[in-house]
């Protein structure tokens, strides 16, 4: 069947997420790199002196400078696809019976999976470089590593009326996830069930959560929600204009980041991220087909899914290894900060990226990892389920 001339858009009624499609094929991608390039910009600001503060700065730094200030829309990346893939996946759920059960397992056993194993190796780092004293492990609530404070990021407290752990930073887009996957099923309860109570129970708390939580929290959550409908939209075109929209995506993200907002996600930068999800979503949803098999799609999709798998792990941990790292430059290398004038100079840098990397894949291998196995574990306890009554395992793409 030939392609439409002009775009064609339906709904549907259920998301799709097979991974031999070309839209789940790009997400991994997307995710993979969205955290490499996070993860990258942190190591250059704390390794490297700001570009405008370098004379002539060398040709290679100021690329690692440009590439690294996509930063902003990597996380960007982390809410739109968290909007397609999670809420997308419990609107197909939706109205089955635990539905909102398995839902609050699988989110709670995706985040704490991951954050309390790195929460307790950023203490420990803490403690060998001198950051944190085992006393410090008490009830404050300004104490970055205060058992308050570790529980209550847990919890997306964080930002809020809580530090971030051990003053990780990245942590503050956690805390607006953790507040999403709270007020999207009140959201779709709201709209689905038939029971008057429940729906203006559920309503009620969505309004009670959108006044006491910050404003740039709630106007965000606006974004996941565009990955939520999104997930549900099917655009059929030709391959021509496929690209066309590619070279826009591309055009409108490079004009972003040169003029943008770049350090916030506030009122103020709600514009233009508004715009980048969209051209984001639009060609998410023009690619919902099934890849070919050919060895290049194979080697791209393998590739994407190795480095999406240890994504989440890599954007929680990278910041208390760079702490240790900076630290032992500091103290045996007698270096406060890298110059992007030396070639060894260099070769540390992407060194220390490389440790990062190791790092959060050995993280991954030993906890992230075992994420599937601990979540069937808890339903079979809370749900009571045999083990024939497993659900299938999740894609790999799951956020």
């Amino acid at each position: 069947m030939s392609k439409p001339t002009l775009p064609r858009l339906s709904l549907q009624r259920q998301g799709q997420f097979d991974e031999s499609c070309w839209h789940s094929i790009l997400i991994s991608v997307l995710r993979g790199l969205a955290a490499f390039i996070v993860a990258t910009a942190h190591l250059r600001a704390a390794m490297y002196p700001a570009v405008r503060d370098v004379a002539d700065p060398p040709l290679w730094f100021q690329g690692l400078a440009f590439v690294s200030g996509f930063a902003h829309q990597a996380v960007l990346v982390f809410f739109v696809i968290s909007g397609w893939l999670v809420g997308g996946s419990l609107l197909n759920r939706i109205g089955t019976p635990h539905a909102v059960t398995n839902y609050a397992i699988d989110r709670a056993t995706r985040l704490w999976t991951v954050l309390i194993p790195t929460f307790l190796l950023s203490f420990v780092i803490a403690l060998g470089i001198g950051l944190a004293k085992p006393g410090d492990f008490n009830l404050s609530p300004v104490n970055p590593y205060s058992a308050l404070t570790f529980a209550g990021n847990l919890f997306g407290l964080q930002g809020i009326v809580l530090p971030d752990f051990g003053g990780n930073f990245p942590l503050w887009s956690l805390a607006n996830e953790t507040w999403y996957y709270v007020m999207f099923p009140l959201l779709a309860v709201a709209c689905t069930t038939r029971e008057r109570t429940i729906r203006l129970a559920c309503a009620a708390m969505l309004v009670m959560l959108g006044a006491l939580l910050p404003a740039g929290i709630v106007a965000y959550f606006l974004i996941w929600l565009l990955g939520v409908a999104f997930s549900r939209i099917r655009i059929e075109c030709r391959s021509s204009l496929r690209w066309g929209w590619l070279i826009l995506l591309l055009a409108g993200a490079g004009y972003f980041r040169l003029t943008g907002e770049l350090d916030e996600f506030e009122m103020s930068t709600l514009g233009q991220d508004l715009v980048c999800s969209l051209l984001y979503l639009v060609l998410l949803s023009s690619l919902q087909f099934k890849a070919p098999a050919a060895p290049l799609v194979r080697r791209l999709s393998t590739t994407g899914k190795f480095f999406a798998e240890f994504s989440f792990s890599l954007y929680v941990l990278h910041v208390p290894v760079i702490g240790a790292l900076h630290y032992w430059c500091k103290t045996h290398l007698g270096l406060q900060q890298l110059s992007p004038f030396e070639p060894l100079h260099t070769a540390l840098y992407f060194g220390m990226l490389a440790i990062l990397m190791l790092a959060a894949y050995l993280s991954y291998l030993l906890f992230e990892s075992r994420t599937y196995r601990l979540r069937t574990a808890i339903k079979h306890a809370v749900l009571r389920r045999r083990p024939g009554q497993s659900e299938r395992r999740p894609l790999s793409t799951e956020r």
